[in-house]
């Protein structure tokens, strides 16, 4: 396998922080909003949105870590460890996710929050967009598109979890 950085931790920073301006213009009532990180690496990235929310607009946003693994399609993983210390009933719910590929961890999340509250909007914020939908979902929010082909594989490092900044694409090694 062979790895190549497409994004450093500057790049990193500065599109989390596109994104989150993008939510500011979009949302007419921040107060509505409600965070929901998907678990793992979407967790510490809408984190960072929510700091970001506080410095730009005085604003606490409540954070929702989603759990996918119980509602997905694939694998069955049995207990829920999602976390949603707000009534998300009515209000504007942004799904934050390091990656976006075929859609199905999207599906299982908005499964999640449905059984748990019926929002009045769910948007979606992501780090990458690598493409390759099967189901028919599109980010509202995207910090940096990456076309990849199907054997490929992005992985996304947040210092948080990994010690490090980055996104690499990974591809297997040519002959």
């Amino acid at each position: 396998m062979k790895s190549k950085e497409v994004v450093d931790s500057v790049t990193m920073k500065r599109a989390i922080t596109r994104i989150t301006y993008e939510i500011i213009e979009r949302n007419k009532d921040l107060e509505r909003i409600v965070l929901a990180g998907i678990k793992t690496r979407g967790v510490p990235i809408a984190k960072r949105i929510q700091e970001r929310l506080k410095q730009l607009e005085n604003l606490d946003v409540p954070l929702a870590e989603i759990d996918t693994k119980p509602f997905r399609d694939d694998v069955k993983a049995q207990g829920d460890t999602s976390t949603v210390p707000v009534d998300i009933t009515d209000r504007d719910v942004i799904l934050v996710d390091d990656v976006l590929y075929t859609g199905r961890t999207i599906r299982a999340a908005i499964d999640n929050l449905v059984s748990v509250g019926r929002p009045a909007t769910v948007s979606l914020a992501v780090l990458v967009d690598r493409g390759h939908r099967e189901l028919p979902f599109r980010a509202d929010y995207v910090g940096k598109n990456i076309p990849t082909s199907t054997d490929e594989k992005i992985v996304v490092h947040v210092a948080e979890i990994d010690g490090t900044d980055d996104v690499l694409i990974v591809s297997p090694n040519e002959a």
